[in-house]
């Protein structure tokens, strides 16, 4: 196959923006560039004068004071269950173009040095059972002989009003501040007050950095305070949704309903939040079937008000949730819009006027793409985790060519280890060995006619390509032990690091370790994640047209 050799190359989607992020002070190593984003102008508009629930916290993640006359959930029902609203909810991702000034090979390697480090301690936090399953704690609680609540079902905010039509929201790359993340802008509270969050479908938890920040990184924007928030409740720690989160170690005892429910979540980068669990309303800008704009909320949305938080989170406020498990953005919508969302991310060198998208509920004009392919979710086992979307791979192809990877290789272990997984938080693809040795001597067996050299370790086979206008590279696809096929375009599986230099983009980790199908090879695909029925999509498309 044949590829024009393009002189520039940007690592992810960028969005437009207006107000400036600075990086964490944490993680000197990334690159401390300015970035920016384009919040929502919020017109007056009468829905913001809907909960007058209120609640604060003290420092120590013990007691919380309601509000007299505060409204609660209804009695005997651990999460309300509204009648579903399955309509179509999409969030516009804004892209601009990287700076001028970054450097490329810089922004390769802090993305690279990131991802690494976000393996190993993804592969810890399984082995070490951080974050032990939501499911799990549920089942060992209602096993006990003690245990007379009911049992906790799947939970589900509740809309104000009934939510119909497009949710427009944009989202800022992380790539000139060193990251290899996704965020996005969200308005929480009541008056609502705008953050910005990274995506990850890695993770369960939305959290916000908040007031009291007894020990927080540097964010763009004013920490979230709940006092100034009339929507904002804690969970107290006899609620059974506080069964969902896991407790501080060593665990508080609960000493009565008026204690918060204290949390604990760490991250496979080793970043971590620990603060209070609680409601509140998230408001979302509508662009209604007429083109129209129209300001909804969203109430009941749990979250994390993090009190302590570390970590490589680059100037963000916090993190919202698109993993597999309840407490997540994605699960916690279902009630409203369904069992699936997709995104559609476009090309990295697409210029400032296009956009990706975000999807929350049934996009029909994906389900109708003649190209869309599907592969099943891999069913779990007992030790793996409930957050991660898991896939089977068989083999890989180069050339069209199977090559012989053990089977084993692609297999989640009896502990929970290994297996594969799709990850909007990691920016390239990753496969344990042997399997990236293989594919690695595949590739240079395969290219001839360009010269093999060092380029940027540990980014390998790379190629000089200084003069050459158009290169021909083997073809590369994943093939699923169910026999479905996902084939990439050349620039999704190698980078060019400058003018002269192109890499392939995908590296390894140890045997043991998660392989992980990173967002770099994901652009111009729209992806689908069917939780309904435990499959993912994907269709190659040009994604500023969708």
């Amino acid at each position: 196959m044949v590829l024009q050799v393009s002189l520039i190359v940007v690592l992810l989607v960028t969005c437009s923006c207006v107000v400036e992020a600075f990086s964490g002070n944490h993680d000197h190593r990334h690159n401390q560039n300015g970035s920016s984003m384009a919040a929502i102008k919020f017109p007056d508009h009468p829905s913001f004068s809907g909960v007058s629930s209120s609640g604060d916290t003290d420092c120590s993640l013990s007691s919380s004071t309601m509000t007299s006359g505060e409204e609660t959930d209804e009695e005997g029902e651990a999460f309300p269950n509204p009648k579903p609203h399955k309509q179509l909810v999409k969030l516009h991702l804004k892209h601009r173009s990287g700076r001028e000034d970054a450097e490329p090979k810089q922004s390769v390697v802090d993305s690279t040095v990131r991802d690494l480090i976000r393996i190993q301690n993804l592969h810890r936090r399984v082995i070490e059972k951080k974050n032990q399953n939501a499911i799990s704690r549920l089942q060992k609680s209602q096993d006990q002989p003690k245990q007379t609540s009911e049992a906790v079902v799947a939970p589900g905010a509740s809309p104000a009003s009934g939510v119909s039509g497009q949710l427009v929201a944009t989202l800022e790359s992380g790539v000139s501040l060193g990251s290899g993340e996704y965020f996005m802008d969200v308005f929480v509270g009541t008056p609502p007050k705008h953050f910005s969050l990274i995506l990850d479908t890695g993770s369960d938890l939305n959290w916000i950095q908040c007031v009291p920040c007894i020990a927080c990184f540097e964010q763009s924007g004013a920490y979230y305070d709940p006092k100034d928030s009339s929507s904002f409740r804690n969970i107290s720690c006899d609620d059974p949704r506080c069964k969902l989160v896991s407790s501080p170690d060593p665990p508080r005892p609960c000493k009565g309903e008026n204690q918060s429910c204290p949390y604990f979540y760490w991250y496979g980068d080793g970043s971590n939040t620990t603060g209070d669990f609680a409601l509140e309303t998230f408001t979302v800008n509508l662009t209604t079937p007429s083109g129209g704009s129209e300001l909804k909320h969203v109430e009941n949305v749990m979250f994390g008000c993090g009190h302590w938080n570390r970590g490589l989170f680059h100037g963000a406020a916090g993190l919202l949730g698109l993993g597999r498990g309840p407490l997540s953005f994605a699960s916690q919508m279902q009630s409203l819009y369904g069992q699936s969302f997709s995104y559609c991310l476009v090309d990295r060198n697409s210029n400032a006027s296009v956009s990706s998208k975000l999807i929350f509920g049934e996009d029909k004009e994906l389900l109708s793409h003649p190209n869309l392919n599907f592969t099943s979710f891999a069913a779990a086992k007992e030790g793996s985790v409930d957050t991660f979307y898991y896939v089977q791979i068989k083999s890989v192809m180069v050339d069209g060519e199977e090559l012989k990877i053990p089977e084993e290789t692609w297999h989640l272990s009896a502990e929970g280890a290994g297996g594969t997984i799709i990850d909007s938080g990691t920016t390239l693809t990753y496969f344990a060995e042997p399997a990236y040795e293989i594919i690695r001597e595949a590739f240079v067996k395969k290219i001839k006619g360009y010269e093999l050299i060092e380029g940027l370790p540990p980014l390998k086979p790379c190629y000089n390509v200084s003069g050459i206008d158009k290169m021909e590279l083997p073809d590369f696809g994943i093939l699923f032990s169910d026999g479905a096929v996902w084939n990439f375009p050349v620039e999704n599986y190698f980078i060019q690091i400058d003018s002269d230099i192109v890499c392939l983009a995908i590296l390894g980790t140890s045997p043991s370790a998660l392989s992980i199908i990173g967002n770099y090879q994901q652009q111009n695909f729209h992806i689908l994640y069917d939780t309904k029925k435990s499959r993912l999509g994907y269709a190659p498309m040009k994604c500023d047209d969708v």
